[in-house]
């Protein structure tokens, strides 16, 4: 979800140009699948495409090539601690810190808030957004 909303913010600020956005997995269990579904209705029922996406791992390549590494919650944390031990923790936060928020983003698909969900991402998306000065 955060991956389309952020791609949405940049879009409609017409700042684009100045962002690669791309979600990765800290695990495996959805690896090559799409946008779950109730998630990816959320996103539509407000305008949000999330066409043509598939689960893939973050692998070390992506940990070195991108600036930020944006983590929901701290099950995500562990994950990719477990994967690149302390090596990248200077790019590593979870998106509500950008919001003066030290929790994680509940996950819907345990939970069923996906409003809250929403919410949440919505909140650390643009938190973000300004921290970067846009």
């Amino acid at each position: 979800m955060a991956e389309f909303v952020m791609k949405d913010l940049v879009q409609k600020a017409q700042i684009a140009e100045h962002f690669e956005i791309a979600s990765r997995a800290t695990s495996r269990e959805e690896i090559g699948n799409d946008v779950y579904p109730p998630a990816k209705r959320l996103l539509l029922s407000r305008g949000i495409s999330c066409a043509s996406h598939q689960a893939r791992q973050i692998t070390k390549q992506d940990a070195l090539y991108y600036d930020y590494l944006i983590v929901m919650d701290e099950n995500n944390l562990r994950n990719f601690h477990r994967l690149f031990g302390e090596e990248f923790d200077e790019k590593v936060s979870l998106l509500l810190s950008f919001a003066g928020e030290d929790r994680g983003i509940a996950d819907p698909w345990y939970s069923g808030d996906f409003e809250s969900t929403w919410n949440d991402v919505n909140l650390g998306c643009k938190a973000l957004l300004k921290r970067l000065g846009f």
